[in-house]
């Protein structure tokens, strides 16, 4: 396995942030300074991105040269050892990084998940410096939230408390991404309270829960055709300690968490749509073989083909507008962390439907363009070892995590009559219930 490295090797919670315009008020880093620092780090892990692909290979080493170089870090605050980096910053760094390899913004998903609920808890006056520490010092967290047949609403995953006040974590988790390359993993489990049976509904939690502990086994067994170098794999917690402090109640979490997963997803959408660009950009230019009905003697002056990769320009440059807007409406809401309730709930709102209006479109640009590329070139661009079905493989994964037909309603029911979005909405086995009613059964107050 080759060893990343970046020469000079520095860290990147040395970029210093421009001077505050409100004296005390930090301001982050401008986005084009923070590309320019990230562009060999970038560099160094698109290098043997494809042939990770083409072996089936995790990216191990690209994960460890982000962890050195202060990936996980660029949220926290200065103060605390990071580069303190807004949401929009942060944003187009994870587009470029999935323009070099698609697995690496998601890989990271839970990590910033998990460093923007301690962010907002920290701006609400929660002292935060330890898991600022630990960020600042590489260490990362992945996902561990999905389970295969639980219940929609309640995972089988459970926290038991011992005697000391500390809790027993045991259960499985599926599609744990990250967690494989993480020191910490951010696991939703119930709670089990003593003299009752695990079926009752008790109240849900976030354990904090670290990988290192003997009773934590990750394996690599995700089977998806797209996004395979996420490490999206199983993680199985047996007889796990959690300490009491590392045990959060799931009402706590921060509020715009939904939106933020979706904007790392729409981020490395846009990062695959650039990728593909770039691709049949090169492949247009060098390209001499041609047919006896084509438009032009040369590939590269044929009027279709130029549309073609406009249009595909043109779809990166819609997405990526799109995107970028969604990161400034979250970033509202991180702002918003000591006012109102009122205000923060008003804020939540607005980037939810922007978050799923982005989604709509932009799942809708990249399916198109990364399919479309191969209309500007010949059979011999499905060559496996060019890998370019990766594209459309990796954008058609990211596209079905949350699905975009569900979202087109929650905006539509929200544009026409003003319904609230759903929140930290999940997946798993729906229950019936005695008293459940069919939403579209009619009712006896109902009127013509």
């Amino acid at each position: 396995m080759t060893t990343l490295r970046v020469r000079p090797t520095r860290r990147r919670t040395d970029l210093v942030p421009p001077a505050p315009s409100t004296p005390g008020v930090p301001r982050s880093p401008r986005p084009e300074d923070l590309l320019a620092e990230w562009a060999p780090v970038l560099a160094a892990v698109a290098e043997g991105a494809l042939q990770r692909e083409l072996d089936g290979e995790l990216p191990v080493e690209a994960v460890r040269l982000l962890k050195a170089e202060g990936l996980g870090a660029l949220r926290v605050p200065v103060d605390h050892g990071g580069a303190g980096v807004d949401l929009v910053g942060l944003t187009r760094l994870w587009i470029e990084l999935a323009a070099a390899d698609a697995n690496l913004p998601q890989a990271f998903r839970g990590h910033f998940a998990l460093v923007e609920d301690r962010l907002w808890h920290h701006a609400r006056t929660s002292d935060q410096r330890v898991w600022f520490d630990r960020f600042a010092a590489g260490e990362m967290a992945g996902n561990a939230w999905s389970e295969v047949g639980s219940d929609i609403d309640l995972p089988r995953t459970a926290l038991r408390q011992r005697a000391d006040g500390s809790y027993r974590l045991d259960g499985t988790k599926y599609y744990t991404t990250g967690s494989i390359f993480a020191e910490w993993a951010d696991v939703h489990a119930r709670v089990v309270r003593p003299g009752h049976p695990d079926e009752v509904e008790e109240p849900t939690a976030i354990a904090l829960v670290d990988t290192r502990d003997p009773g934590v086994a990750i394996t690599d067994d995700w089977n998806g055709f797209g996004q395979k170098g996420t490490g999206s794999g199983t993680t199985t917690f047996d007889n796990v300690g959690v300490p009491a402090d590392h045990v959060l109640p799931f009402e706590q979490r921060f509020p715009y968490q939904t939106a933020f997963y979706q904007l790392n997803l729409l981020a490395t959408l846009t990062g695959i749509a650039k990728a593909a660009q770039a691709d049949v950009v090169d492949a247009v230019r060098r390209r001499t073989r041609n047919f006896s009905h084509a438009n032009a003697p040369r590939v590269r002056d044929d009027a279709q083909v130029l549309a073609l990769v406009g249009q595909v320009a043109a779809a990166v440059y819609a997405a990526e507008a799109a995107t970028v807007r969604v990161a400034g409406s979250i970033q509202a809401v991180a702002d918003a962390a000591r006012d109102g309730s009122e205000r923060i709930a008003a804020l939540v709102e607005a980037s939810e439907i922007e978050s799923s209006t982005a989604q709509v479109v932009v799942s809708e640009l990249v399916l198109r363009a990364t399919s479309d590329i191969f209309d500007a070139l010949g059979a011999s661009a499905t060559a496996r070892p060019l890998a370019l079905d990766r594209h459309w493989r990796n954008a058609r994964t990211v596209a079905s995590h949350n699905p975009r037909i569900l979202k087109a309603r929650v905006v539509g029911a929200h544009v026409v009559n003003g319904t609230p979005p759903p929140y930290a909405w999940s997946i798993g086995a729906t229950r019936r219930r005695q008293d459940w009613v069919d939403p579209r059964a009619p009712r006896e107050d109902a009127t013509g």
